[in-house]
């Protein structure tokens, strides 16, 4: 995708969230970059600080911590999606999250820099304001999710919920991150698997 196309795609993704004119649209264009990501390369490490918000224009990525020595999933985003280590990112200190692209991955970003100087330009500040407002919000609403489904449901509750919401993580990841995601063994979820199979059927 050439990066005409690619910022058009993303202003599109924007009116979810703010509307730009057309002088809006080319002071905030002005403080875009396009990156690439290849298959395994990081967006953001622990004890680094991510100073930048990402939106993915192709490809996936995924987020996970360590402990003890193995990799525990937390969440995926896709394209039209953005990524960051939204605390790292806020608060200018190191982060906790390992950022990971799955597959090779086509970024629009914007640094903090970035965002503060459009926050402090008259022009723009007014729907900088409200588009930041939104994105902590929705940040907000899928940790929520994600914390309250970990409390409240079972590992095949979990299942059940992907195979309605979660689609893009099952055709596109592989099992075993899959199964770290749900908090269950590659195993366990071949059980599940064929449980839910046995039910359809």
């Amino acid at each position: 995708m050439d990066q005409a196309t690619a910022l058009n795609l993303f202003r599109e993704h924007l009116k979810k969230y703010i509307d730009f004119n057309e002088a809006e649209w080319i002071l905030f264009s002005q403080h875009l970059s396009f990156s690439g990501l290849k298959k395994k390369h990081y967006f953001a490490t622990p004890e680094k600080v991510c100073d930048k918000v990402g939106f993915i224009v192709d490809g996936s990525v995924r987020y996970f911590h360590i402990k003890d020595g193995q990799d525990i999933t937390g969440y995926f985003s896709f394209e039209n999606e953005f990524l960051s280590s939204y605390k790292s990112y806020l608060t200018s200190s190191p982060g906790y999250t390992y950022i990971q692209a799955l597959e090779d991955t086509n970024l629009i970003t914007f640094t903090r820099r970035d965002m503060d100087e459009m926050l402090s330009n008259p022009m723009l500040a007014y729907k900088m304001e409200r588009f930041g407002r939104l994105i902590a919000e929705q940040y907000l609403c899928c940790y929520e999710d994600r914390v309250v489904s970990f409390i409240t449901q079972t590992p095949e509750e979990r299942y059940l919920q992907l195979l309605t919401t979660g689609r893009e993580i099952l055709r596109r990841m592989p099992q075993h991150y899959i199964a770290n995601y749900l908090g269950i063994t590659p195993v366990s979820l071949s059980r599940i698997r064929r449980r839910v199979m046995e039910t359809v059927k």
